[in-house]
């Protein structure tokens, strides 16, 4: 159930409609839209009566939601969210740009490469700590040391920082420094760790699984928000067919549905997406002219040392020119990126 309050409602009006629903035993979400306030009802097992709020002032209307994600969809919130990061936005009309390493390796590795996707016009740099790799003998991270090093290079820079958190057991460490919070593909329906960091209230880039369906992926979503987090991010990053030339097959088409379904933002990662270099740039683009909301490109000084995912990263010098090919299409479906520092 979805309540809509009218544009003149006042906080006392919301107050009420949310003491009516805890007092019925259920859970009050209330969203913030452009013009007006909803509230959306959860913890309900069976259909509420829309009678016991519709004649309630302030209340405009009392909406059943038959889809079964009730917070993430665009009944609840017609606009896009925009999701704001310290200052930086996901889901406006600039274009997120995150890069980085797969992994962070050495501080010589993370300041170069953050000083260079820095001036060519990332905002956010990526970089594992923690890597939850499908071997157990793969190489898993740094940990402790990575996180530190990610601090380091946020203070130089002043890029925002987005590392994965791999369980519940690190997510404090993680969440420390992390201004974005990945929830990596193999965690998508970590549900004990989806919880968790719903209830950081700290933003969140939530992967999609590597053969998740789109309502799965809006489901885990679902987690997060109920449990009153409303700052996520979701992101594209290719699923598993039997297309056996590339590592999985970006899923272009996710993007305008998801656009449909939800108002969350969706970002693609074209890096995971083909797992080669030289097709990273094509990816890209077509995944903004389908109407991404940002991209996050692995980058590396060196990919053949790379301790992980060497094949897909791109040299500095690659990104760079990516980063104007990404202007071109980006002015021409009216969005923007941020300006490259001479």
């Amino acid at each position: 159930m979805l309540i809509l309050m009218t544009g003149d409602a006042t906080r006392e009006d919301i107050q009420r409609v949310k003491d009516k629903i805890a007092a019925l035993g259920f859970i009050a979400h209330e969203i913030v839209g452009a013009s007006r306030v909803a509230v959306a009802i959860t913890g309900n097992k069976t259909k509420v009566n829309p009678d016991l709020f519709s004649m309630m002032h302030g209340v405009e209307e009392a909406v059943p939601v038959t889809k079964p994600y009730k917070l993430v969809g665009r009944a609840a919130k017609p606009e896009n969210s925009e999701i704001d990061v310290d200052g930086e936005t996901i889901g406006g009309q600039e274009l997120a740009i995150i890069a980085g390493p797969c992994s962070v390796e050495n501080w010589d590795q993370l300041i170069a490469t953050a000083e260079v996707v820095k001036d060519a016009g990332a905002r956010f740099l990526r970089g594992g700590a923690f890597k939850p790799r499908t071997s157990p003998y793969a190489f898993q991270g740094i940990k402790e040391e990575g996180l530190a090093l990610l601090r380091e290079a946020k203070l130089k820079t002043g890029l925002k920082v987005i590392t994965e958190a791999k369980d519940v057991e690190t997510l404090p460490a993680v969440a420390e420094v992390a201004d974005v919070i990945q929830i990596g593909a193999r965690n998508m329906q970590n549900f004990s760790l989806l919880e968790a960091v719903g209830d950081l209230r700290k933003p969140v880039m939530l992967k999609r699984g590597i053969s998740a369906t789109i309502e799965e992926l809006l489901m885990s979503a679902e987690y997060i928000l109920a449990r009153g987090n409303m700052n996520v991010i979701l992101c594209e990053r290719g699923i598993r067919t039997f297309e056996p030339y590339t590592r999985n097959t970006l899923d272009l088409n996710a993007i305008p549905v998801i656009k449909k379904l939800s108002h969350l933002p969706i970002i693609v990662d074209p890096s995971h997406g083909i797992g080669m270099w030289d097709g990273v740039s094509a990816m890209a683009l077509a995944g903004i002219a389908a109407g991404a909301d940002g991209l996050m490109i692995e980058v590396h000084p060196n990919p053949e040392a790379a301790l992980s995912d060497g094949a897909q990263s791109l040299r500095p010098d690659r990104f760079r020119e990516l980063m104007q090919r990404v202007r071109a299409v980006a002015a021409a479906v009216d969005r923007t990126v941020a300006v490259e520092i001479a």
